[in-house]
């Protein structure tokens, strides 16, 4: 094993012809979707799964700067206002900058019969030392009303989606405060090279959704090198989560541990192709054992530990594929696969085994749709088979602090989600619609949805089927339009509005509702989900 590293090491090193660069932006989909037209370029080759992005990269730099630097104004206190960080300092050999994040929302559910509100206060600084070395803190202290169906998920999870454990207010039973804390420093110490490390989340995909890794579940520490040699782009990354006491079989609050190596390789300008693997295992073991972290998996090449976890390492293996073909500068056509086990009998010739969990993406998106300039859209279709990404014990399954790592409705679902986005000057327009159909589990029995659930004791060996349990369909809409006041940390005024139904045979949710508010930063508040415990 030492040869195949040292000689992998030796290979990135020759093969070191780009610069790896240094200052990230955070992964946010509406801010990066407005890059389509570059990332997506047939004249271009940026590896595009791989987020958050690099954003001093040469092919996105001028894009993402006209972004940042919308509508700049020379007048002092108005510049403040509309173009410029709240602290802003530049030298030669570093830079500084500090902001108030505001984030006031009020609105009304309709359905419900309800006012909700969204208050949250943060403070950013961010900045860099020489040209190798950048750093963003971002915190929040926040405290809402939720429509009713946001509620039960927070209720059921215990988590603010992506956000944080929620705490109920003492004056009010029906409201959350909580806490939301981002930080991450990025070194490129070689040329080809960036390790970065901190608080913060990784997506992997083309699309809004990912079967892989996804921004779904709250931020959690980790450790990341990325090297970046020209077609090939590679990631290995070490993380900490918890598996919370109201999901954790035995004990309190454990701690569990994520190994994950993703390679991007771009054959050409228009076809790409990425390969994936995972291995999660916990700090304590079923006998109560601690464990800590295991250095085997310091190892930093991919596949080769998901090969042996499948020769009966008690550990948890996930591998995947993704894929881009770029037809023309206004379609890309994207795709994922994710196994999570594999037995060839029952894959090949029992698909209806509760063994063969696996999940899938397909989706295409682009810029200037119509031909009319700064139109980006998306549309795609995903889905995992009952029982994936479950395991033997919840401290091992493929989760993070009570959510879901990868898709955010869990298992046993399908999903079709499209997406527009059109912008004008400093006015913003956004569309969504996103259709679920997904089981949820009825009468104590396990049909495959909750990660949470041993999947060893399944409500049936064969036979499974997407949409088993009770049967569930969700139609979600939202739509949007903003004005942006400062590019700079995406400051801007949002009225919104969103219809939602989420009906079976046991209950009829509906959700119609307007809200309205400042907004700032880049954080994705996603209210387009389905808790994946039944009622």
């Amino acid at each position: 094993m030492k040869k195949v590293f040292i000689s992998s090491f030796i290979l990135l090193v020759t093969m070191g012809v780009a610069k790896a660069q240094s200052v990230y932006q955070p992964y946010n989909y509406q801010f990066y979707q407005k890059l389509n037209v570059d990332v997506y370029s047939t004249k271009t080759r940026v590896h595009s799964s791989l987020k958050p992005y690099m954003v001093d990269d040469s092919l996105l730099r001028a894009r993402v700067d006209s972004l940042l630097n919308y509508g700049v104004v020379k007048n002092g206190a108005y510049a403040k206002i509309f173009n410029e960080h709240l602290i802003d300092y530049k030298s030669n050999a570093s830079t500084f900058y500090a902001d108030l994040l505001p984030d006031f929302n009020i609105g009304r559910d309709f359905s419900g019969k309800k006012t909700t509100h969204y208050n949250s206060l943060g403070l950013q600084i961010g900045g860099s030392a020489g040209k190798n070395f950048s750093y963003n803190v971002a915190g929040y202290l926040s405290n809402a009303k939720f429509p009713d169906y946001l509620s039960t998920y927070i209720n059921q999870v215990g988590i603010v989606p992506g956000q944080a454990y929620a705490r109920r207010l003492t004056n009010d039973a029906d409201a959350y405060n909580w806490s939301y804390i981002t930080a991450t420093v990025s070194y490129t110490p070689f040329k080809f090279i960036n390790i970065s490390a901190g608080r913060d989340k990784t997506f992997i995909g083309d699309g809004y959704r990912s079967v892989l890794l996804s921004d779904n579940t709250s931020p959690a520490p980790f450790f990341r090198v990325t090297a970046d040699v020209g077609n090939v782009k590679y990631m290995a990354m070490w993380a900490l989560f918890q598996d919370p006491a109201s999901t954790s079989d035995q004990f309190i609050d454990r701690k569990k541990f994520g190994v994950f190596h993703y390679l991007d390789w771009n054959v050409s300008n228009r076809l790409s192709f990425g390969f994936f693997d995972s291995v999660i295992w916990s700090n304590t073991d079923d006998s109560g054992h601690s464990r800590g972290f295991d250095f085997s998996y310091i190892n930093p090449l991919i596949f080769l530990r998901p090969v042996e976890a499948a020769n009966g390492s008690p550990d948890n293996a996930l591998i995947g594929l993704t894929s881009k073909l770029k037809v023309t500068n206004g379609l890309t056509l994207y795709g994922q696969f994710a196994l999570d086990e594999f037995e060839s009998k029952n894959f090949f010739h029992n698909p209806g085994n509760y063994r063969n969990k696996f999940g899938w993406q397909l989706g295409i998106r682009g810029a200037d749709l119509f031909g009319v300039k700064g139109l980006n859209y998306l549309a795609e279709t995903s889905t995992a088979r009952p029982y994936t990404y479950s395991e033997r014990a919840s401290v091992i399954n493929y989760t993070a602090n009570s959510e879901p790592l990868a898709h955010p409705f869990g298992a046993n679902f399908r999903e079709y989600v499209a997406l527009l986005n059109y912008s004008y000057k400093r006015f913003d327009f956004s569309g969504e619609a996103d259709l679920g159909h997904y089981g949820l589990d009825i009468n104590n029995l396990n049909y495959g949805k909750n990660p949470f659930l041993n999947y060893q004791n399944p409500a049936k060996v064969d036979g499974n089927y997407i949409g088993q349990g009770l049967t569930t369909n969700m139609v979600y809409l939202q739509g949007k339009v903003a004005f942006l006041l400062n590019p700079k940390y995406n400051l801007r005024l949002e009225l919104g509005g969103i219809y939602r139904t989420e009906k079976n045979t046991a209950f009829n949710d509906k959700t119609s509702m307007l809200t309205f508010g400042i907004r700032s930063s880049f954080r994705d508040l996603h209210t387009d989900l389905a808790s994946f415990k039944s009622h």
